[in-house]
This record gives C-alpha cells, structure tokens and sequence, in this order.
C-alpha cells in the first residue's frame, strides 16, 4: 500500500509538470482533461514509465494543433492509456459561420461544395453563403475529414451559427475526379455496337406490315408546354430590384443623351495595341478612355460627383467610379478607387481583374462599397440605346451603347463614321441641366480627341 501510494504520487507530480510546460494541455478542457488524469493515475497497471511515455507523446503532438492525430499515432502515443475512441471524440470541431462583412448578418446556405465523408485541408472551400451584396465562400480552418453538415442548402444562417463538422484525426476519402473525354470516347464507340446486335435470318424474310391510315404524329397540332414554374428570388435578385426601385422613388431622374464620333480612339487603339499588350499585358480597350473622360468630367463638374443627404449636399473629393457587371446571378458594381491618379493601363488591369472576380463569385463587399459615379456598357450586348438607373447612393450614371457605321456630315461632306450614342441620367434635384449637358459634352470632347488628357485640355 505504502508502494501504491508513494507511485500514484510520482504519477500525479509528473502529470502536473506536462499541464504546465505545454499551453496546448492548458486550454484542454476539464471535460478533455478527464481521460489524462485517470491515465496518469493508472500506473497500477500500466506502470509509471508507460504513463510517462505516452503522457509526453501527447503533451508533444497537441503543442502542433494544426497536426492530425491518426489512428495509428494515437495507439502509439497511448499505449494501453487513453483509447483512440476518446481521442477522436475530442478531435471533431464545429465550423460556425464566418463575419459576411458590415451591416450584414444573416444569408442563404446555397452550395455544398464538400460532401460529408470528404478529406478536406486548410483553406479548402467547403461551402458558399449568399447575402444581399456577395457570395461568400466558407473555408476549412483545419485539416481532417468533414463529418457532417449541420444546415442544409436553402437554409438562412447567422454569424457565429455552426454550419458543419472536421474530424481532425481523420483522412476522409478523396473527391472523385471527373471520367476524361478520351476514356469515354472508346465506350461511347462501342455502346452502338453492343446496342445493335445482327438481325436474325427469319427476321430479314418476314413481311412488311400492313400500312397504318393513323395521321402521322407530325401532323397532330402540339398545344406545347404550358407549366409554371415559381422558384424563389436570390438574396441578390432581391437586393437589386430593391436598390433599383428606391432609386425610382427617391431621386428626379432625367437622361440626356449625346453622340460620340469613335474614329480617333479606334485609330489610335489599332496603331497602339500590340505595343500596349506587350508592355503591359493587358489589351487596350475603350473603356479605359470612358474612365477618364468621366473622371476628367467630375472633376470640372463637382455637383456629378455629389450627393443629397438630407438637407445637406456631400461634395465628394475623390473620384471612385463603379463599373457595372452583369452575372449570372445578377448585376454587380465593383468600384475602380482613385481614377484621377490612374493611366490607361492601370485602368485596364482593374477592369480585367474586378471582371473577371465577378463572374467568378468572388467578389468581396470592399469591392463594391463606396463609388461616387457609375459608367454602364450595355453596347457588349447590342444595346443601341437605353436611360439608365442611378445606383444609390450616387447622383448619375453614363450608359454607352453599341458602335455603328452611320453616315454624318463632315466639313459639308456626307461620310461613314463609327458612331456611339451615350447617356447621362442624373438627379434633378442636384444636377440642372445645363450642367448634366456640358459634363456629358466633356465625355465626348475627351473620347473623340484622347490628346486632350495628355495637354489638359
């Protein structure tokens, strides 16, 4: 007893000593720590020396939280101490739902990117939340397998709601790859003729049937497919035809429209474009000389580049112009920041990047907050001409159009010019329209004579 007694005091000091030099230990829950202290004072039958052994290969494996602990690890770091079973229990951790950004708290579960059962790393996409603004991807903080989704797809969730579980002690199987079209070539090749087995030779001699009088089914009039279908509006179609509407409600919208003569600027990017391309690795485009014409513009007319709030007037000084994109999923307005401050190619390598984020679904909520002034190209689509809608909280919009061969008067002479209409909708309530006029006059004079940047003109 004395010798019993005189061990479980050994076991006990040396335990202590492992809780204090290790920080992984010390964050351990009571409930964590329930299994070590029994396994530390079972030396009765498992002797001190054992205990010691696989309390300092645990003490050493939780100082590395982002390691896993498989099962042969665990069985050889607690021999006949702490079962695996107990270990993996304290392995599983809940994922809850990450910050969507400012002013938002709530969104839709709309994908599961990882199946349950699926090894997952960290940083791995597992999951995407759709809020008013962005899809949000939801990322793997840890290695493991994912166990189990606590929500489902259509769900609404929160901040801070769990969404799934990782067993980090896990592997979990990997993701089936997609068959490569050269393997189901040969398959496809010999469905037809597995499919088109030799008619026998009785079959060959037996007689024709008898000609139908039934009408053929050609000729039976179709009524075609009258079924509704009433699916739900994404949190972002929702938002959208919300912001358009109070834009309607709120701000006196008035369009003028104007024409642009494209002929210098296409001259100028067919002479320049293979140079622009080589050194800067980007294509030279319009819209980079709608950029800063616009910018030109707003800051010559500072009443387009402010905004009614309440009874005051916000004069913005700075020149953040929104480019809206159309998505699959709907419109969004990524912000192109400082534009005074930027050339052509820096412009070009933003539209490109902020492009190329939204049709990809990744765009972030810092893309697309602030903007003082919205440029909108329906021409991409063969847009002739159209009035735009304010993007709140802003106070005007320009809208380009399609490019046509139009004939035009020129110095008394009837000739073919590439001709754009554009538009300008603003708020009446700030903007008069003498100043609407001119800002959009001074769009023009800039995209139709692109030397007038270079000499400030």
């Amino acid at each position: 007893r004395r010798e019993s007694r005189r061990l479980r005091h050994s076991s006990s000091h040396i335990f202590e000593r492992i809780m204090t030099r290790s920080s992984a230990l010390r964050r351990l829950s009571a409930l964590a720590r329930a299994p070590l202290v029994s396994a530390a004072y079972n030396v009765k039958r498992c002797g001190v020396v054992q205990a010691v052994r696989g309390l300092s290969g645990l003490s050493q494996a939780c100082r590395s939280p982002g390691q896993r602990l498989s099962q042969p690890t665990t069985s050889t770091l607690l021999p006949r101490i702490a079962q695996p079973s107990a270990i993996r229990f304290y392995s599983v951790v809940t994922v809850e739902c990450p910050e969507m950004g400012e002013s938002i708290s709530e969104g839709t579960f709309v994908s599961i990117v990882k199946t349950s059962g699926e090894a997952v790393a960290v940083d791995d996409v597992v999951a995407q939340i759709e809020t008013d603004k962005v899809t949000l991807d939801v990322r793997s903080p840890y290695n493991g397998a994912l166990t189990e989704y606590l929500v489902s797809e259509g769900d609404t969730v929160t901040v801070g709601m769990p969404l799934f579980k990782v067993d980090q002690s896990a592997e979990g199987t990997a993701a089936a790859a997609a068959p490569t079209p050269a393997a189901e070539a040969p398959k496809a090749a010999e469905a037809p003729k597995a499919a088109a087995p030799t008619p026998p030779p009785s079959a060959a001699k037996a007689p024709a049937p008898a000609a139908s009088t039934a009408p053929p089914a050609s000729a039976v009039p179709s009524s075609g497919s009258r079924v509704e279908r009433r699916v739900p509006m994404s949190r972002l179609r929702r938002r959208v035809a919300d912001r358009l509407k109070q834009s309607q409600n709120t701000y006196a919208l008035l369009t003028t429209f104007n024409e642009v003569d494209m002929t210098n600027l296409m001259a100028l990017r067919n002479e320049y474009k293979d140079a622009f391309l080589e050194k800067h690795g980007v294509k030279l485009g319009f819209m980079s000389a709608f950029v800063k014409g616009a910018a030109s513009a707003l800051e010559e007319f500072p009443a387009v580049n402010g905004v009614i709030d309440g009874d005051d007037i916000v004069y913005r000084d700075y020149y953040d112009i929104s480019i809206a994109v159309g998505t699959p999923k709907g419109l969004v307005v990524p912000v192109i920041r400082n534009v005074n401050t930027m050339n052509f190619a820096d412009i070009e390598k933003t539209i490109g990047f902020l492009g190329k984020k939204a049709r990809d679904g990744q765009l972030e909520l810092d893309d697309m907050s602030g903007g003082s002034f919205t440029i909108s190209n329906g021409g991409v689509y063969g847009s002739l001409l159209s009035t735009p809608i304010i993007n709140p909280p802003q106070s005007a919009i320009l809208g380009m159009h399609a490019t046509q061969q139009r004939p035009m008067v020129i110095n008394g002479q009837v000739t073919v010019r590439p001709m754009m209409y554009i538009a300008l909708t603003y708020d009446h309530r700030l903007i008069d329209g003498r100043e609407a006029v001119l800002f959009l006059r001074r769009i023009k004079d800039v995209v139709e004579d692109p030397k007038r940047l270079v000499l400030d003109l």
